[in-house]
């Protein structure tokens, strides 16, 4: 059925995270699949001015600190660990999620998502983008 699938992860929101891996590993042992986990962090204008400026030690920091919670969230997936990957960048989730699937060949994308306000529908949410731009099957876990 599947052979890849993607789940991109708030490294800062843990149940939004656990339910949309929790859902890609049980499809992932029903179909054989490899896990890849993306977790993209923002670039504000503070790290884009300092990032201008040299500071590369705040892209450097923000990168260590997600690579250790990844490492963290990798240890309590139960797969073999050959069959889980992960991918830490930097930019628009939607963007980097879509232009991560296309690299990976991955069949699915597996998103977490909370239930729907008035503030997601003005200003549209993560899951919602990825959604409008996939060019492949996108599952979303709530």
């Amino acid at each position: 059925m599947y052979k890849m699938i993607l789940v991109p992860v708030d490294l800062t929101e843990e149940e939004l995270t656990s339910s949309a891996v929790h859902y890609a590993v049980s499809l992932a042992k029903e179909s054989g699949a490899k896990v890849h986990l993306i977790h993209v962090l923002p670039i504000s204008s503070a790290i884009i001015n300092a990032y201008a400026l040299g500071y590369m030690e705040i892209k450097d920091r923000a990168t260590v600190k997600a690579e250790e919670d990844m490492k963290m969230l990798m240890d309590t997936i139960d797969l073999p660990h050959e069959d889980v990957s992960y991918t830490i960048t930097f930019g628009s989730p939607r963007d980097e999620v879509n232009n991560t699937a296309k690299d990976i060949s991955a069949d699915i994308i597996v998103v977490g998502s909370r239930r729907p306000n008035i503030t997601t529908h003005l200003l549209g949410s993560t899951a919602a983008g990825i959604v409008r731009y996939a060019k492949t099957s996108v599952l979303v876990v709530r």
